[in-house]
């Protein structure tokens, strides 16, 4: 008679507890080469087994050995990053390699997690917005007028993908609407009643929902050799940046139908350098709100973006434009991996705000905007500089790696 082994028979809460761990560490913005390490390190604690693949949209998982074998597929929905509910997930699965708790509690204590609601309610986050996209079009070089047409624009666009995420059969529309609507009422505005510059507040208005964070996790995953996820995150990439272009040109054809003239403006007149020192102080708090994270954790939010972005700048002063991606998430990834170290959290909690000043989204969207108004010598050149900002900033984190390994694998 055949007797199945342990693994494969009995430890069915475990098998439970780890295949929910995986599915929500996933959904909420884990990439897959941490999420499959933390919990292959996880299952070995418990005796089990295991092995864990992971891509953006599903989570396989395989126990015990030979024809005992047993594998679990679960589908996922991909999410937001979500800072605050990761590192209480990370807290339950401490408690549970500690034996604070048993898998049973640990499983209930997850489902109590994910179904919690937001820590910031709709008019913090959409502040968040506004900030981020002030913030934004102030760095790119944008004037008073500009500055506040983003942030009034910022604001509203988070409601309209509100309100278009509540109805069914939304999938996929959010970012190109969300895009024709700012695109056109920025070139309306431009054209009817103020002189600004309308791309630039487009650009910035929808800074928060361009996939520069989803195109560098996907490059880290590739060169971490995981290929199916990496490959699958970066075609999401290019798809969202596609989609944003087709919801901008068809604002820039009605704009352009309904007034033909722009009207006349003189060239924009930057504000003094201090000031883009000085919004380095409330971007780390809207990206925070953004990410939902605890409020705990926002100081060291605000070290790690303040730094990553002070170094990327005389970064850029001292040793060139091409060097300073890789040495401010080099500081980012340091940082990060010193809170992991004394705080013994994710090291996730500092990077991910840290990297998205950081990450190359305006690059891309401004490469392909060239494309659609026939510059294609402008299109290629950004196209490049978006792919080697990316590669630059995965090469800083990974050398942060090696400068100061962490001690939390999440």
């Amino acid at each position: 008679m055949h007797h199945p082994e342990p693994d494969a028979a009995g430890h069915r809460i475990e098998h439970d507890f780890l295949v929910r761990a995986a599915t929500l560490l996933n959904a909420y913005g884990t990439p897959s080469h941490r999420l499959e390490r933390v919990l292959v390190h996880l299952a070995g604690v418990l005796g089990v087994h295991a092995s864990f693949y992971s891509t953006p949209t599903s989570v396989m998982a395989s126990f015990g050995r030979g024809a005992d074998e047993r594998v679990h597929l679960a589908r996922v929905e991909p999410g937001e990053v979500n800072l605050g509910k990761l590192v209480e997930f990370d807290e339950v699965l401490e408690d549970v390699e500690h034996g604070r708790l048993d898998c049973a509690r640990g499983l209930q204590r997850l489902e109590a997690l994910a179904a919690s609601p937001p820590r910031h309610g709709r008019l913090p986050v959409a502040s968040a917005f506004a900030v981020a996209s002030a913030g934004a079009a102030l760095l790119f070089g944008g004037g008073p007028a500009e500055i506040l047409g983003s942030a009034l624009l910022g604001g509203i666009v988070f409601l309209l993908a509100v309100l278009l995420s509540s109805r069914p059969g939304s999938d996929g529309t959010v970012e190109p609407i969300a895009a024709f609507f700012a695109a056109l009422v920025a070139s309306l505005v431009a054209r009817l009643a103020l002189p600004l510059d309308d791309r630039l507040v487009t650009l910035a208005s929808l800074i928060v929902l361009l996939p520069g964070l989803t195109l560098t996790t996907g490059m880290i995953e590739l060169s971490t050799r995981h290929l199916v996820a990496g490959t699958a995150r970066l075609a999401r990439a290019g798809v969202l940046f596609l989609t944003l272009l087709l919801g901008v040109a068809l604002a820039w054809r009605v704009a352009a139908a309904v007034a033909p003239e722009p009207l006349a403006r003189g060239p924009l007149t930057p504000l003094p350098d201090w000031t883009q020192l000085a919004v380095l102080v409330p971007l780390p708090l809207a990206f925070a709100v953004l990410f939902d994270a605890r409020r705990r954790e926002w100081p060291i939010i605000f070290a790690a973006s303040v730094l990553g972005s002070l170094t990327t700048r005389y970064g850029a002063a001292a040793f060139g434009v091409e060097v300073a991606p890789f040495l401010g998430a080099l500081a980012v990834g340091v940082v990060g991996n010193a809170y992991a170290r004394t705080a013994d959290r994710p090291a996730l909690v500092a990077i991910t705000p840290g990297l998205l000043v950081l990450v190359p989204g305006s690059l891309g969207y401004r490469s392909l905007t060239s494309f659609l108004e026939q510059g294609v010598v402008e299109g290629m050149d950004g196209a490049f500089r978006t792919g080697f900002v990316a590669i630059s900033l995965v090469c800083g984190l990974l050398a942060a790696n090696l400068v100061l390994p962490p001690r939390r694998i999440l």
